[in-house]
C-alpha cells in the first residue's frame, strides 16, 4: 500500500478496521487516539487544533463511500460535534450495528476525591450508553492540579465500577484524603475552565492519557448539566488591603504566632516580619483559588524553595524570620480549614526540612529573576531606590551589568 500523502490519509489508513471493533466505546477511544496525535503537536490552542482539523477531514473524505471511512467519519462527528459539516454526516449502508450508539450515553454516577489540603481534585463521572450494543459503562476521571491551574490528566476507560471502588477505598484508608458525591455541573464547570487553561499550553505534561483521551472526555463533559464556563471563572480576588490586614491581625493574635514567638516580636524585627507576611499572602494571590489559608508540603516547597527567590529581595533579617512565620502562619491557616493534626504536623515537618534548602538558595542566589538580581545588587551597593538620582545613576554604572549578566 502507498504512503499516506497527507494527515488526512494517516488517519484513514490508521482507522481501517475501525468497522472490526466491538462497540461503539471501542471505536470512540480510537477516535480519540488518533485525534491526540493533532493535539499533541498542536501549539497554541489544542481544542481548536482538532476542531479545524477534523473539520478539514470531513471536507475531504466527503465522497469516500468505504465502510471504514463512514465510520470514522461518524466517529469524529460524535466526539467533535462542534466542528463544520458534522451535522451532514451520516452513517453508510455497511456501517457496524453500535455505530448508531456512538455519543449516545447518559451520567450515572459522579463523584470527586482529593487531598485535604486542595493540592489537587480528581473528578469521576461514568456513563452508560443508550443501548448496551454501544459497549460497557465506562469512567471518565480528570485531575485538576491547584497549584498548577491546569487539568493535569484524564483519563476513560473501565469497568466503571471497579474504578469507583478503588477511588473509594484508597480515600477510606488514609486520613489526608476525602472522597464525596459530587455535583455534575460543578464537575463540568471545574474540569473544563481548568481543560481550557490546558488546551493553551506550550507543553503538555509529561506522561498520562491527556492527548489520546481529550477529545472523548470533551464529548463527554457535553453530557452533564451546566455549561462550559470562562476560564477565569470561579476563580477569586486577591484580598483587599482591609482584608489583608484582618488576616494577619487574627493571625499575630493566635497560638500558632505565639508558639512561633511571632506575637512579641522586638520593634527592630517589625518589619520584617510583616514583610514576610506580605509575601505569603501575595504568594497566595497568585493561584487561582487565591485562599491565604491553603497550605501544604507542595505549596510549601513552592514558596520556599522557588517562588520567594524569584520575586522577593530579602535581607539578612528577612531571610532569617521568613521560615518561622511561614511554620506559624501554615499551622495557623491548618486549623482555620479544619485539617487534621496529622496534616499539620505533615506540612509543618516538610517546612523544617526544607530550612538548609531555602538557606543555600538564599546564599547563591541561583533562582533569582534578573529583575530580583538587579534589585538585590542595588541594594547591596547601598542605593536608596527612593532617590531618583542615585537610581539613574547607578543603573547608568551598571547598564552592561543589567543587559549581559544572563542570570
Amino acid at each position: 500500500m502507498a504512503t499516506p500523502q497527507t494527515p488526512y490519509e494517516a488517519v484513514l489508513h490508521a482507522a481501517r478496521d475501525v468497522t472490526r471493533l466491538d462497540s461503539a466505546l471501542d471505536a470512540e477511544m480510537l477516535g480519540a487516539a488518533l485525534l491526540g496525535s493533532v493535539y499533541a503537536v498542536a501549539e497554541t490552542d489544542r481544542e481548536a487544533a482538532v476542531r479545524e482539523f477534523v473539520t478539514g477531514f470531513l471536507a475531504v473524505t466527503a465522497r469516500r463511500r468505504s465502510a471504514a471511512a463512514t465510520t470514522i467519519r461518524s466517529v469524529f462527528a460524535a466526539l467533535v460535534p462542534e466542528a463544520e459539516g458534522t451535522a451532514r454526516v451520516r452513517p453508510g449502508a455497511y456501517a457496524p450495528a453500535w455505530a448508531a450508539q456512538l455519543g449516545r450515553v447518559h451520567l450515572t454516577g459522579a463523584w470527586a476525591y482529593g487531598d485535604v489540603y486542595g493540592d489537587q481534585t480528581s473528578y469521576l463521572a461514568t456513563f452508560a450508553y443508550d443501548d448496551a450494543e454501544g459497549g460497557p459503562e465506562h469512567a471518565l476521571v480528570a485531575l485538576v492540579d491547584h497549584n498548577i491551574g491546569i487539568t493535569k490528566d484524564v483519563f476513560v476507560g473501565g469497568p466503571a465500577g471497579r474504578i469507583v471502588e478503588q477511588a473509594r477505598e484508597i480515600c477510606t484508608e488514609d486520613e489526608l484524603t476525602w472522597f464525596r458525591t459530587e455535583d455534575p455541573a460543578r464537575m463540568r464547570a471545574e474540569v473544563g475552565r481548568y481543560l481550557t487553561v490546558t488546551d493553551s499550553l506550550g507543553e503538555l505534561p509529561a506522561q498520562g492519557s491527556l492527548a489520546t483521551d481529550r477529545a472523548l472526555v470533551g464529548a463527554r463533559l457535553a453530557v452533564l448539566p451546566g455549561r462550559a464556563v470562562a476560564t477565569d471563572a470561579g476563580t477569586q480576588p486577591p484580598p483587599t488591603d482591609e482584608e489583608r490586614s484582618r488576616l494577619i491581625r487574627g493571625f499575630l493574635g493566635s497560638p500558632e504566632a505565639a508558639r512561633f514567638g511571632l506575637d512579641s516580636v522586638a520593634d527592630t524585627e517589625l518589619p520584617s516580619l510583616h514583610f514576610c507576611l506580605g509575601l505569603l499572602l501575595d504568594h497566595a494571590a497568585s493561584f487561582p483559588d487565591a485562599d491565604p489559608t491553603r497550605w501544604s508540603p507542595m505549596v510549601a516547597e513552592l514558596f520556599l524553595l522557588d517562588w520567594v527567590h524569584r520575586r522577593a529581595v530579602l535581607d539578612m533579617d528577612d531571610a532569617a524570620m521568613l521560615p518561622r512565620v511561614l511554620r506559624g502562619w501554615a499551622a495557623y491557616a491548618s486549623r482555620q480549614r479544619g485539617l487534621p493534626a496529622a496534616a499539620a504536623h505533615r506540612t509543618d515537618e516538610a517546612i523544617e526540612e526544607m530550612i538548609p534548602e531555602f538557606a543555600r538558595l538564599y546564599s547563591t542566589g541561583e533562582r533569582r529573576s534578573p529583575a530580583t538580581a538587579a534589585v538585590a545588587q542595588l541594594m547591596a551597593d547601598g542605593v536608596d531606590p527612593d532617590d531618583p538620582a542615585a537610581l539613574n545613576a547607578w543603573i547608568e554604572a551598571n547598564r552592561h551589568r543589567l543587559t549581559d549578566d544572563p542570570a
